[in-house]
């Protein structure tokens, strides 16, 4: 365990520079020094308004146990997580401009999985089969390493912010250190001659968070998917700027960019 907790931190260099951004990062998911800074004043006010609010003509009234606070929503802006927010509006009007009969995703956000039923048929295929059932989603228990799809056989094909956790164990899968490029290459073996892939992954300089994800050059996804032509790329950049029709190129000096990669296979001639 030692040897183990050296090799990921990088050993005790003088003055321990080496392990002062991981420890960072330990701290920020253990105390989030922000929030907790921030905790006694949004309490306060919480307690304030309702206090207020049970004295206002009409108001129900207010029991301990069904008390719910939330402190952190007071923001000037309303937040969002900008690589799911573009990539979903992405994939959208790309499936929209081909309208396939079905569309066949592979474990992306949920929500955004639902909202394609208004335009086509969904079969989504994940490790973890839904609890429930959503009208017009066709639901597969299937592993990205393994689809339980022929070769060359969707023509419409998703799975987005999904391939950089596979191999991690996050999900309750498997640890394998090529999971990305093993997933990349299962997405190739289905797609049909004339289909389309849409995938996106975190960009930037390559590195392993364990376990949360791994960051790619745009390079080495490109790499994974050679036998593939690259439609269009476009991006999210650290800033949380959408930047379509970009080049691969732009992203691969960035910290967590979204790579938004559309490839095609070739049709097959006549």
């Amino acid at each position: 365990m030692i040897a183990l907790f050296t090799q990921a931190f990088g050993g005790p260099e003088p003055g321990h520079r080496r392990w002062r951004a991981p420890l960072a990062r330990w701290m920020a998911v253990i105390a989030a020094p922000d929030r907790l800074r921030r905790l006694p004043g949004e309490f306060v006010r919480f307690l304030h308004a309702a206090r207020t609010y049970r004295r206002m003509p009409g108001a129900e009234p207010i029991r301990l146990w069904d008390l719910w606070p939330e402190l952190y929503d007071r923001t000037e802006t309303s937040i969002i997580d900008p690589h799911y927010v573009h990539q979903g509006a992405w994939g959208a009007k790309c499936i929209a401009r081909r309208s396939p009969a079905e569309h066949i995703d592979v474990g992306s956000y949920l929500p955004w999985v639902a909202f394609l039923t208004c335009m086509t048929q969904v079969v989504f295929i994940d490790m973890r089969p839904l609890g429930e059932k959503i009208e017009g989603v066709r639901c597969i228990a299937g592993d990205l390493l393994s689809l339980p799809l022929k070769s060359r056989s969707v023509h419409s094909l998703s799975c987005l912010h999904v391939a950089e956790h596979i191999g991690l164990g996050r999900y309750g899968d498997g640890l394998e250190p090529r999971g990305t490029q093993l997933a990349a290459r299962e997405l190739s073996r289905v797609l049909a001659p004339g289909g389309e892939l849409l995938f996106s992954v975190p960009v930037g300089r390559p590195r392993l968070c364990f376990n949360a994800h791994r960051i790619h050059s745009p390079g080495q996804i490109l790499r994974y998917f050679a036998d593939l032509q690259l439609v269009d790329f476009s991006l999210v950049d650290d800033s949380g700027r959408f930047r379509p029709n970009s080049s691969p190129a732009e992203a691969k000096d960035a910290h967590y960019a979204c790579g938004m990669f559309r490839f095609r296979r070739a049709a097959l001639a006549s």
